[in-house]
């Protein structure tokens, strides 16, 4: 049996934590049901990276939760997190896969049908595809591709596909029926005033259960 990803992919964004701290909210997303957790810090020094990493993974795994750190496949593996993400800027693929080794997931982002094909192609454990609607969450964001170019991207892999970009809660029904495995969502959860209500909801929403588990 393949990998198979919880529904909600949540993303610890340190740039948007509206004045609430990393395990401030990495605890509330964990109390409220959450099993998977990126941690993403584009300006954070490694030393910084490297703190952070230590203290997240330690609480994630805690609550029997997965752990992913962005871009930085070297610091994963000092701070024993499940997993890496890696975008098309990154460390290829294949040389993230060389430093983190063969027990650690490594997360894959992809834009256009192409480089979807090409990370089926490769060891990535899970491929991320989007953004399937407009976002703010990146500075210069790619091209929207929408729940079409959504289905396009599921017909041509069989990995994971986890869809991201300007995904609410009112979006997850039609974003899964276009063929996501899972959905990685910001905005819509770091910047609502209840997190962890949110949360829930996007769990029910997603039919999991508050301990992660389909309902």
């Amino acid at each position: 049996m393949g990998l198979v990803l919880p529904r909600l992919y949540a993303i610890l964004d340190a740039a948007q934590l509206g004045g609430r701290t990393l395990v401030e909210v990495c605890d509330t997303l964990l109390a409220a049901g959450v099993r998977l957790i990126q941690y993403r810090d584009k300006n954070a020094s490694a030393r910084v990276l490297f703190e952070n990493g230590s203290e997240l993974t330690e609480r994630v795994r805690r609550a029997s939760g997965i752990f992913i750190l962005n871009d930085r496949a070297d610091i994963t593996r000092a701070v024993d997190a499940h997993g890496v993400h890696v975008g098309q800027e990154d460390l290829p693929v294949e040389m993230a896969r060389a430093v983190v080794g063969p027990d650690y997931w490594v997360g894959y982002s992809t834009h256009t049908t192409e480089q979807v094909v090409l990370a089926d192609q490769s060891s990535a454990d899970y491929i991320a595809f989007g953004p399937i609607y407009a976002t703010q969450s990146k500075d210069r964001p790619h091209p929207v591709v929408g729940l079409e170019g959504l289905a396009r991207a599921r017909r041509a892999t069989r990995k994971p596909l986890v869809a991201i970009g300007g995904i609410t809660l009112e979006r997850v029904g039609e974003v899964m029926e276009a063929g996501a495995d899972s959905v990685a969502v910001i905005a819509d959860l770091l910047r609502a005033p209840d997190v962890g209500s949110r949360a829930r909801a996007f769990l029910s929403a997603l039919g999991e259960s508050q301990d992660g588990g389909p309902i």
